[in-house]
């Protein structure tokens, strides 16, 4: 793998889907990682998130969206102010955050947090 930030970024920019999964992925709150034994987890829709990094440091909310093609997340009250005044919601690197609570709807995703 290539130091040079050019190549690095293309490297992200040109990932395969299944590669791209993994660039989602979000550390776990220490009870959580006790709980399931993981330290981190792909991002979802749902689950509660608290931002570790950024201008928004400190904020706990809830993922409204995942972008795959930017690898980003979009949280609830993570908003900045447009010059015209409308609020839009600023997108957050899954790196930066941490995943406080699991959305556990998909049971699928429950059966791979508890299998060892």
């Amino acid at each position: 793998m290539s130091k040079q930030p050019r190549k690095q970024r293309k490297r992200i920019y040109r990932a395969k889907l299944h590669q791209k999964h993994k660039l989602l992925h979000a550390t776990l709150s220490p009870d959580l990682r006790k709980k399931y034994g993981k330290r981190s987890v792909r991002v979802v829709k749902g689950d509660t998130v608290k931002v570790m990094r950024g201008d928004f440091e400190g904020h706990e909310g809830k993922v409204e969206r995942v972008d795959m093609k930017s690898l980003a997340i979009f949280i609830e009250g993570v908003t900045v102010s447009k010059a015209d005044g409308t609020e839009i919601m600023r997108p957050v690197n899954p790196s930066n955050v941490m995943i406080t609570k699991l959305n556990l709807d998909d049971k699928k995703r429950e059966e791979i947090l508890n299998r060892k």
